[in-house]
């Protein structure tokens, strides 16, 4: 090893050990690949190879909060914080093997239990932590550390994360605002609890209606016909609706006619679309949603494991709970009392304004898991409460990505850098982590985004991404399938929609 990357991991085991605050470093181990490293895990979050030398630091805060903190050899000064998603209970090795390459010192946290511990929804530390904590704790520790090692402080900080980490991310700039210096949220569910109660509802009306139960080919059937009517809108034929806001699509055009067996619905399972589709209702009648935009499909089959948990053992710690005994207003009312903090829609953000922090929202347009409504709510919620678009703007940017699904995939262009996606290195334009650099670091505000459509590792198609409410609009002129053929435009359907009065904080 040379002598001058022996000197900068020499440190690397002295961080074992106790440290303030509950903390407990269990392992601290020098990492020189050669040629490279690759942490081994089985959860989602697969790390990538890692080429650079490396301090991995383990521990755990309190007990019960577990973390991981790599502190490469070569340092850009900026700490990373990656968000996990779901039920969390692991370590986004994804965002950290990426970006340590970088220069990136890059933390990640467990959340608080790991996936393996039945019911850990039961104990209300635990909860508290995953609702908030854990992600708190994490950062304060692993600035502490890198101090430590490197003999002087973190320069910038950021945070990524998107699904479950994209709440994270909000609730880094709502609670803690002096964490981190710029964070990018992505497809964050602001009010999740309000977002799992339809998704449980009408997993439960699928399930008490078999006859209606809509599959993922039923799905895949409204999608298809609901984009070849609303593809066109935008100018450019490519299998994607641009802006759902402007697409309207019959659904009766999908009852099956009489002997009729492919390619259609039957009458119970229109109906059960259209339910699906529109407000979900109170006991009263009331609408408790703004219902999903035309062509957004959504998650088929019976109530995920996460959703049963959130009530069996979060609200009722009872193992045995019925889910059939469901009901909204009630069911939604005691989530929000047992795990106040598990919603990220609080619009309060003058602490991270006034510190200068900077905040990229993105979220797909047809999202089937936390869908796009209630992020276009809160945006404009935040608007509202503070100062309007105008000087929001100069904080806070949502950017929305036509034909994207959840964090990724769809038939649109979902490659820009973001938690879990392939990253341009140094590229403001590409990557939006670096957009967000150049924001906090230079004061360049991200006016556009190239995404990019990658298959078998091949770039087919790029598309510009613009920050709401605008959209982008094909020139007429230049390649369909390049970004560089399209421009940021106010969209009147966009600015509209911002408008309305939204359900988002009741």
């Amino acid at each position: 090893m040379p002598a001058l990357l022996a000197a900068a991991l020499a440190g690397c085991a002295s961080l074992s050990g106790a440290h303030p605050g509950g903390v407990t470093v269990t392992a601290a181990t020098a990492i020189t690949p050669a040629p490279s490293w690759t942490p081994q895990t089985t959860s989602f979050y697969r790390g990538g190879p890692v080429s650079v030398p490396l301090c991995r630091v383990e521990g755990v805060i309190e007990g019960n909060i577990g973390f991981e903190l790599w502190l490469p050899a070569t340092w850009n000064g900026r700490l990373l914080g990656a968000g996990v998603g779901g039920d969390a209970g692991v370590y986004n090795y994804t965002d950290m093997s990426r970006r340590v390459g970088e220069g990136f010192a890059t933390v990640t946290t467990d959340s608080g239990h790991k996936v393996t511990r039945a019911r850990w929804m039961a104990d209300p530390k635990a909860r508290v932590d995953y609702e908030h904590r854990a992600i708190h704790l994490t950062a304060v520790v692993a600035k502490a550390l890198a101090a430590k090692f490197y003999g002087r402080t973190v320069d910038k900080s950021y945070f990524t994360g998107c699904s479950g980490g994209g709440r994270q991310a909000l609730k880094q700039m709502q609670n803690y605002p002096g964490d981190y210096d710029g964070v990018i949220a992505g497809a964050p569910g602001p009010y999740m609890p309000l977002q799992s109660v339809r998704m449980l509802w009408f997993a439960l009306q699928q399930k008490w209606t078999p006859a209606g139960a809509l599959s993922d080919a039923d799905w895949a059937l409204y999608e298809s016909k609901a984009t070849a009517a609303c593809d066109a809108q935008d100018g450019v034929t490519d299998g994607i609706i641009s802006n759902p806001l402007a697409c309207k699509f019959r659904t009766a055009t999908l009852l099956c006619k009489p002997g009729q067996t492919e390619g259609c619905l039957t009458a119970p399972k229109l109906r059960m679309l259209d339910l699906i589709r529109a407000p979900m209702r109170d006991e009263a009648g009331r609408a408790m949603d703004g219902g999903l935009f035309p062509g957004v499909r959504t998650r088929p089959g019976p109530p995920s494991p996460l959703l049963r948990a959130m009530w069996a053992d979060g609200v009722y710690d009872d193992a045995n709970w019925n889910e059939d005994s469901f009901q909204r207003s009630r069911d939604l009312l005691a989530a929000n009392r047992r795990m106040p903090e598990l919603r990220a829609d609080k619009v309060a953000i003058a602490p991270f304004i006034r510190a200068g922090g900077k905040a990229i929202l993105y979220q797909g347009w047809a999202d089937p898991s936390t869908n796009a409504g209630p992020t276009i709510d809160y945006y404009a919620a935040l608007a509202r409460a503070n100062g309007g678009l105008a000087k929001l703007d100069d904080h806070v940017r949502l950017f929305m990505a036509p034909g994207m699904y959840h964090c990724a995939r769809g038939p649109g262009a979902d490659q820009f850098g973001a938690s879990g996606q392939t990253s341009w290195p140094g590229d403001p334009s590409r990557d939006v982590l670096w957009s967000l650099i150049h924001w906090v670091e230079q004061g360049q505000a991200p006016a556009r985004l190239t995404a990019t459509k990658l298959q078998e590792g091949r770039e087919t198609f790029t598309r510009t991404l613009c920050p709401y409410p605008q959209a982008a609009r094909w020139d007429g002129k230049g390649p369909a399938d390049a970004a560089s053929s399209y421009r940021c435009v106010i969209d009147p359907a966009l600015v509209k929609y911002m408008g309305r009065k939204t359900l988002v904080g009741s």
